[in-house]
């Protein structure tokens, strides 16, 4: 049977994925102007010729022209035809260059360079089925992650995600003993333990380069209410908490449930585990759109293929929705979950026995 073929709707997608292939392109551009410090050095400068601009930078010429062509036309920078000169305004820099600002966009364009670093692997991953271990991974991909969401919990995380819970904040503000489980590098960690002095702090990872890297961050802090453990979720030691809680992790790991039933165990009768999650609707129908596209494509990568790299492979996934995540903390032995509150990209589900 021959088919027919619509071919406005062809060229329609055609547009689309030209669309994308230059969105793709000129992630690259703004990460190689990140690195080489092209948008920092365009910042607060106001219009610049191109041999100011590589006088200032000292990159070369001709690779700065055909730099500036794509960013421009990307509309990442200003160009003035009739002057020839180039400018990055307050508003673009905020998200190109102004590191720490919850505009900055740099964190998420260099996990997503990351991505395409070890491509190969991650074809290879989704044609066989079987897990792929954070170690696996570009460390790039570490920093990149890190960098995108610590603007995100600097604004949140002390201000409205922590008051948003029952009673949590007078325990921190008198002393209260707390996890924080998948902690990375540190950051939730580190802001916590240094706005509550009074409680002590443990931040627990089972990959070791991060915990190293947050051991160094706590350091230069000089920090003495923190420490960071090598040890995963479902059994690290210690009990008595009065608060534990996983950032952006809970559907990384391989058994959830099991990192749930160990976390509840290991806190206090009346202690309160909060987790935070990416923004996701219940049915797949509600995420379609940029968002979703974007933490649907991460998991696929990265979280789906750590889940399966560990024992029980659950799979949760980015885009697990409130209902998926409060069963889990349900089997977990939490018997009351909450949505405490949210933010565009998190929800922040509350837990207690």
């Amino acid at each position: 049977m021959s088919e027919e073929i619509d071919f406005a709707k062809v060229q329609e997608m055609a547009g689309k994925v030209m669309h994308d292939v230059a969105g793709a392109v000129s992630l690259m551009m703004a990460y190689m102007g990140d690195q080489a410090g092209v948008f920092a050095a365009m910042d607060g400068e106001g219009p610049m010729t191109l041999n100011q601009l590589a006088a200032k930078t000292g990159l070369e010429p001709k690779y700065l022209r055909e730099w500036l062509g794509s960013v421009s036309a990307a509309g990442y920078v200003d160009f003035d035809p009739e002057a020839e000169t180039f400018c990055l305004p307050p508003e673009k820099a905020l998200v190109f260059t102004r590191e720490g600002q919850p505009a900055c966009m740099q964190g998420f364009i260099q996990a997503v360079v990351a991505q395409y670093e070890m491509h190969e692997k991650a074809v290879e991953t989704f044609k066989t089925g079987k897990g792929r271990p954070w170690s696996d991974h570009s460390q790039c991909l570490f920093c990149g992650t890190d960098r995108f969401f610590r603007p995100g919990y600097e604004m949140n995380l002390i201000p409205n995600w922590l008051p948003a819970l029952d009673g949590v904040v007078d325990k921190l503000k008198a002393g209260a003993k707390v996890a924080d489980i998948g902690c990375g590098y540190g950051t939730s960690t580190i802001l916590m333990a240094k706005e509550y002095p009074n409680s002590t702090f443990v931040g627990i990872d089972f990959h070791l380069p991060s915990i190293e890297t947050a051991r160094a961050r706590a350091a230069e802090e000089g920090l003495t209410n923190v420490s960071f453990v090598h040890a995963r979720a479902q059994d690290f030691e210690g009990d008595g908490f009065d608060f534990a809680c996983i950032f952006d992790a809970l559907h990384d790991m391989g058994d959830p449930v099991g990192a749930a039933a160990h976390i509840k165990a290991a806190l206090k009768p009346d202690g309160t585990f909060m987790v935070v999650e990416p923004m996701a609707g219940d049915r797949m129908a509600d995420n379609m759109h940029p968002m979703g596209q974007i933490f649907y494509g991460f998991s696929c990568m990265g979280c789906v293929p750590v889940s399966l790299s560990q024992e029980v492979g659950y799979g949760l996934g980015a885009q697990a929705g409130e209902k998926r995540l409060a069963r889990v903390l349900n089997e977990g032995g939490f018997a009351h979950v909450r949505r405490a509150t949210q933010t565009p990209t998190n929800m922040v589900l509350e837990a207690r026995a």
